[in-house]
Parts: C-alpha cells; sequence; structure tokens
C-alpha cells in the first residue's frame, strides 16, 4: 500500500465459503488497486450449495466495527451488501451521515442464488425509506428490482418502466441488472437511469455457465473500487461491467470450486 492507494470499505454479511459477501468485495477491492476495509453484518452460515442460517449483528457491534475505521482511515468509497434487520439498516443510514462517508454504491440484497430470503419485511421498509436515498446508487438484479418496482419485469422495456418507479422513490441514480433475464437476442443488458432522464445500456454477450455466485457482490465492490480510484459515476460503471464479464468468461476454463453455483 502506498499513501495514494484509495481506501474502500464494504458493509456486508459474511459468506464463509468466500463467493459471496464481504470476502468477495475484499478481492474485488484488492483486484482493482484499493485498500480493503469491512464490517460485518451478518455471519451466514453457507457454501456453493446454499444457505442454512445466520446469526446476524447488533447496532452495536456494527457501530463497533464502522466508528474505529471512520475515525482513523480516509475512506474514499463505500459499498454495502446484505443489510438483514431494520436495526441494521438504520444504523447503516445513521454512520453514514454521522461519520461523514461517502454516499454508498447500494447493492440491495434481498434474496441468495439459492433463493434463501435476506432482509425481512421490517427492513425493507427502513432500507426504502432512509438508505436508498443516501445512496451514489443502487444496484438491484431483477427480483430485487421487481420488488421495489412492485410488478413484473419481463423484458426491456418493463426494466425501463420499473427504472422510472425505483427513481421516482427518491433515488438518484438505479442500475438495473438483467442477468436473470438470461440471453436477450445473444446479449445481456444492464440499465442505468437518473433523474435527469439519462440512460446508459451496458450490453454484454451472454455465456452460459450456469448458476454463478457472487457476481452482484462483485459488480457493485468493482463500482465502489473505480468511484475510489477517481472514476465518474458512469466510468465505474462501464469499467465494472467489464471486470465482471471478464470473471464470467474465465469459468469457462477455470477449475469447479464446490458442488453448487460457480463462485464469481
Amino acid at each position: 500500500m502506498t499513501e495514494s492507494t484509495p481506501i474502500a470499505l464494504t458493509i456486508a454479511g459474511l459468506d464463509p465459503s468466500g463467493g459471496a459477501g464481504v470476502i468477495a468485495d475484499v478481492r474485488t477491492f484488492v483486484s482493482l488497486g484499493c485498500f480493503p476495509t469491512a464490517a460485518l453484518t451478518s455471519i451466514t452460515f453457507q457454501n456453493t450449495t446454499g444457505v442454512f442460517g445466520a446469526v446476524h449483528q447488533t447496532a452495536a457491534t456494527l457501530r463497533g466495527q464502522l466508528e474505529p475505521i471512520a475515525k482513523d482511515l480516509k475512506v474514499a468509497a463505500v459499498k454495502t451488501g446484505m443489510l438483514p434487520t431494520a436495526e441494521i439498516v438504520s444504523c447503516v443510514a445513521d454512520l453514514l451521515e454521522e461519520l461523514n462517508l461517502p454516499a454508498p454504491v447500494v447493492d440491495p440484497v434481498m434474496v441468495s442464488t439459492s433463493g434463501h430470503d435476506l432482509i425481512g419485511p421490517e427492513a425493507f421498509q427502513v432500507l426504502t425509506s432512509r438508505l436508498l436515498p443516501l445512496a451514489r446508487l443502487i444496484t438491484p438484479n431483477i427480483p430485487e428490482a421487481e420488488r421495489l418496482a412492485g410488478f413484473s419485469i419481463n423484458n426491456e422495456a418493463d426494466m425501463r418502466r420499473a427504472g422510472r418507479v425505483i427513481l421516482d422513490q427518491n433515488v438518484s441514480v438505479v442500475l438495473i441488472k438483467g442477468g436473470h433475464l438470461g440471453s436477450q437476442g445473444g446479449s445481456v443488458v444492464d440499465l442505468m437511469m437518473d433523474q435527469d432522464g439519462e440512460e446508459l445500456e451496458l450490453r454484454s454477450k451472454f455465456v452460459d455457465v450456469g448458476p454463478i455466485h457472487g457476481t452482484g457482490c462483485t459488480l457493485s465492490a468493482a463500482i465502489a473500487a473505480n468511484l475510489a480510484q477517481g472514476l465518474e459515476l458512469s466510468e465505474s460503471v462501464r469499467a465494472a461491467k467489464k471486470f465482471v464479464d471478464h470473471r464470467i468468461r474465465a469459468l469457462l476454463t477455470s477449475t469447479r470450486i464446490g458442488h453448487g453455483a460457480l463462485p464469481l
């Protein structure tokens, strides 16, 4: 680490198998030239085949992790992942303001790849009312965007309509990840929209490698790392998308880890 190495912070859950959560975020931060810091919101019990339980942190333990980091280190970018309880979401929103941390990239984690619910209804309400308005960018996948917008998303037109509904919820910028729609004419489409009516379409070739674990964590962490390096938001998103696409293509020739979804 040098004096010019930017510091990135992830506030997310621990996946002990390393495929997602803070371990995936830390790997991404380091790959993109940032010094990683992390605060745990939950210790999950999982591997590549599924999630089997979790022990969530309290607001006190989360505050105890974050305050010393913010008082000692100049954090250049923040991302959030799994925020499982209303207490935790409220604490994150409070600390972002109290500690004068950068506006975060919020990955609104709701359901695991294996289908395990990772956020309760009360936490969802606090997420939408308190945290999303503080975000620099939110990065929902299709199921998460459906929950935020309140209707099913089946195509690109639905993605745009959902984006407008989500922006009306006091969200500055939304990036809807289209991977759950599968191939759309041989490509996968992500769509970024902002309050000024600007849109950015990110298309990449569809690569069928089967279920993948950790793409959302990696993408949001890569965006945060790029912001920490001084890139503008659109540049950060474009570069992060290329980073994730490269990692997905690499899975075609990599050695399989585990018996379930492929860790990115």
